[in-house]
């Protein structure tokens, strides 16, 4: 009879059984001191250059980006450049990167991709100095854009090129999706990773098991993942439903006894899920407190990549 009953509510449990998939939001910290230890792309403006209106407003940009003050970053950056002469293309190239670089720090992806569509940086070689780093930008903006198809284009092409970034970059696409098998296949060649899952393992909870308690206990589930509120909560009131259905039945009241089984069948039912939710939530929480130090110190965040700033 246990049998039978163990088996009942793992197959009703199975009915609203939650995944083990992660959705982490994984941020990176970046400082005004990492920012200035950059090198800029660009040599620096000539005397005659720096006299110049579209020079002067260069500078201002350049002063404004070091503070992070992008907004005015921007503005005067474009300033320079609707100055700029148009027999100095290699400057256009400059300013236009300035204005890329300034959204993508920002986190304005739309505006990154569009700068790079509408000007002249679509048509840079190798040869142009922050070459990879426009690279890794525009994957980096692809990718938080959900455009997978030229976010993979940029990835093929970097194999070729620049095959130890590309390499990085790929890590650090699994890392930030939270993809716990993909880290298993590369965790024997990555000491850090293996750390990660490893203090993961320990730390996480099953959402199997937070759903099976609360199909026996309702409310145990939620304790299982450290929701004591919840837990009371969610016992109190199948209890209370429990109690005022055998109430209305053994006293002849059909109907009544009816409703209040429906609405427990609600909330004994929509108890398990939230418990598997619960315990998903938990896990995103344990991984996004482990893996973000360790992104942050092995620099797996894209913009922790690049090598030249302003």
């Amino acid at each position: 009879m246990k049998k039978l009953l163990f088996l009942s509510l793992l197959i009703l449990t199975s009915c609203f059984r939650v995944g083990n998939e992660l959705d982490p939001q994984l941020n990176y910290a970046i400082q005004d001191r990492y920012l200035k230890s950059l090198p800029p792309a660009f040599p620096p403006l000539s005397e005659h250059e720096a006299a110049t209106e579209w020079g002067r407003e260069d500078r201002i940009g350049l002063g404004f980006a070091h503070e992070l003050d992008l907004y005015q970053a921007i503005t005067a950056f474009k300033r320079s450049s609707f100055l700029l002469p148009l027999n100095l293309p290699d400057r256009k190239l400059q300013l236009d990167y300035d204005i890329l670089l300034s959204y993508y720090y920002g986190r304005k992806y739309s505006e990154t991709v569009y700068t790079f569509d509408s000007g002249p940086l679509r048509s840079v070689t190798p040869a142009f100095t922050p070459h990879q780093d426009l690279l890794v930008v525009l994957y980096d903006s692809y990718l938080n854009l959900h455009d997978s198809d030229k976010s993979d284009k940029i990835m093929q092409y970097m194999q070729m090129t620049y095959p130890a970034t590309a390499q990085k970059l790929a890590l650090s696409k699994i890392l930030l999706k939270g993809d716990i098998s993909a880290l298993q296949a590369v965790a024997p060649s990555h000491p850090d990773i293996r750390g990660l899952l490893d203090q993961y393992e320990r730390e996480k909870k099953s959402t199997t098991t937070a759903q099976l308690l609360n199909s026996f206990i309702p409310g145990a589930g939620y304790l299982y993942v450290g929701q004591t509120q919840s837990a009371i909560t969610a016992f109190l009131l199948n209890g209370v439903f429990i109690w005022a259905s055998c109430y209305f039945f053994q006293h002849g009241n059909t109907a009544a006894g009816i409703i209040f089984t429906s609405v427990e069948a609600g909330w004994y039912f929509g108890g398990i899920y939230g418990a598997g939710q619960e315990a998903k939530f938990y896990n995103e929480r344990v991984y996004e407190r482990l893996a973000t130090p360790m992104m942050n110190e092995n620099r797996y965040f894209p913009i922790l990549m690049l090598k030249y700033g302003f």
